[in-house]
């Protein structure tokens, strides 16, 4: 059996921000989706705005098991603040990206449970665990938005997607990000993720976020969440973050699920057994004719 990206158990993105190299596994439709209510507060202007939406993050497997095409899109609803004038609210399309991440290396760890020679081999850390998969993604941010949503132009989403399994529990997956390429706006990002599994149901994780957009302070974003595994295809999750500036803070709130339609299907490949091979090298072999074997059975005798 080949069974490279391909698992038992679903695979999802949420609830972090972060993502795997890994793909779904080909003939896997996978939906990620969830609601999200975010409040601002900013100290200067004493304003509080809000902002409620929905985003889906669809991926799907095809042709090759480290292949894989996705697309993701929001929509919100964003108060606006008009000062001295009451706010008011725009809503729409606010993102839709359309994608694609390749694994470009998989690192293979030893498995510690088949040496039974060495008490202290089998409890060493795996060295090689501190070598992270590596994947490439590449995705359009298009321009098929809401009014108050538009930019001006299409511009190109890329990033270097990096995992290290310190261990059957402990993840660690590393993004490096950058967004708006070809556009005025160009931000780069990071995203590091640390994810504990506390039992087969349950995982809890942590995460630190940094922007960097020119013209603009850097920011750091922090946060937290709870995902369960429901069944082996559908996962429920929830998520807070924040961040901790000064002057400016928000507070953002996430609850979702994750739910995929396994069309998979393991490649088998078929090996030929001992037995198969010599019968088959004995069909291959010149029985002769009838007075052949006659004279063959006299030399014997003889």
């Amino acid at each position: 059996m080949v069974n490279a990206q391909y698992t038992e158990i679903i695979n999802s993105k949420r609830p972090g921000f972060s993502e795997s190299p890994y793909s779904v596994g080909t003939d896997v439709f996978q939906f990620e989706t969830g609601l999200f209510y975010r409040t601002s507060n900013n100290e200067l202007s004493g304003s509080k705005p809000t902002t409620v939406g929905g985003e889906l993050f669809f991926r799907y497997g095809k042709f090759f098991e480290n292949l894989e095409v996705n697309a993701k899109i929001a929509y919100q609803r964003d108060e606006i603040l008009n000062t001295p004038d009451p706010n008011f609210n725009i809503s729409g399309l606010s993102e839709l990206t359309i994608g694609a991440k390749y694994l470009i290396y998989q690192q293979k760890y030893t498995d510690k449970s088949k040496e039974i020679r060495s008490w202290k081999r089998r409890l060493a850390f795996d060295k090689k665990r501190l070598i992270p998969s590596i994947a490439a993604s590449v995705g359009v941010n298009t321009n098929f938005l809401g009014e108050g949503f538009k930019a001006n132009e299409l511009s190109i989403k890329g990033a270097v997607l990096l995992q290290n399994d310190f261990s059957d529990r402990l993840v660690l997956l590393t993004n490096l990000i950058a967004d708006k390429i070809l556009s005025d706006s160009n931000e780069y990002s990071y995203i590091a993720t640390m994810t504990y599994a506390l039992n087969y149901k349950w995982s809890y994780f942590i995460e630190n976020q940094g922007i960097f957009e020119k013209g603009f302070s850097p920011k750091y974003h922090f946060g937290t969440g709870v995902a369960y595994l429901f069944s082996k295809d559908l996962q429920l999750d929830a998520s807070v973050r924040t961040n901790f500036f000064d002057d400016y803070s928000f507070l953002y709130s996430s609850i979702g699920v994750a739910w995929r339609l396994d069309k998979h299907s393991d490649e088998v490949i078929q090996k030929k057994s001992p037995r198969a091979k010599l019968s088959k090298k004995q069909k291959g072999r010149k029985k002769g004719n009838f007075f052949s074997r006659m004279f063959k059975k006299k030399k014997k005798r003889n």
